[in-house]
């Protein structure tokens, strides 16, 4: 799995310990898109297009919250962003609504339950045809029809 992984300034110290612990459990192939831009925004956008684009199966970003990281990368058509905070949504973001991207609060969870959430994220698989199989084409359907 290749995994595109980007932060602000504030997040650096938690992108450096999440893209080591990803390598230490083998859980996919690393690339750092930085975390010298103050404006989170643009990583955000960055990794997000990387992630639609193909050429990473999923993202994982980082800022003091997640919030702002979250709502950024949502506005690229196709990124699907999901903030966590529990190991429970951080399962369901992936079996239940297809989230290709992980958002993590640098300053609001600490470095154990990070891990758990990422290993969360990265390990578990949306299953095709399940219960929120029309939930998630609903979501898809709709960003289709009201953005250019």
């Amino acid at each position: 799995m290749k995994i595109a992984v980007g932060c602000d300034p504030n997040a650096h110290v938690a992108k450096e310990e999440a893209m080591e612990f990803i390598k230490k459990k083998n859980l996919g192939e690393v690339t750092d898109f930085g975390s010298e831009d103050p404006i989170y925004a643009n990583v955000a956008i960055e990794v997000a297009e990387a992630v639609v684009r193909g050429e990473y199966d999923r993202g994982i970003l980082f800022c003091g919250t997640g919030l702002g990281m979250s709502l950024a990368a949502n506005k690229v058509k196709g990124a699907y962003a999901a903030l966590l905070s529990d190991v429970y949504s951080a399962k369901r973001a992936r079996l239940s609504n297809d989230a290709n991207i992980a958002c993590l609060g640098a300053f609001t969870i600490g470095n154990k339950l990070r891990e758990e959430l990422i290993e969360a994220f990265l390990t578990n698989e949306f299953v095709p045809g399940c219960a929120s199989q029309p939930k998630v084409d609903a979501m898809r359907e709709y960003e289709e029809k009201t953005r250019a």
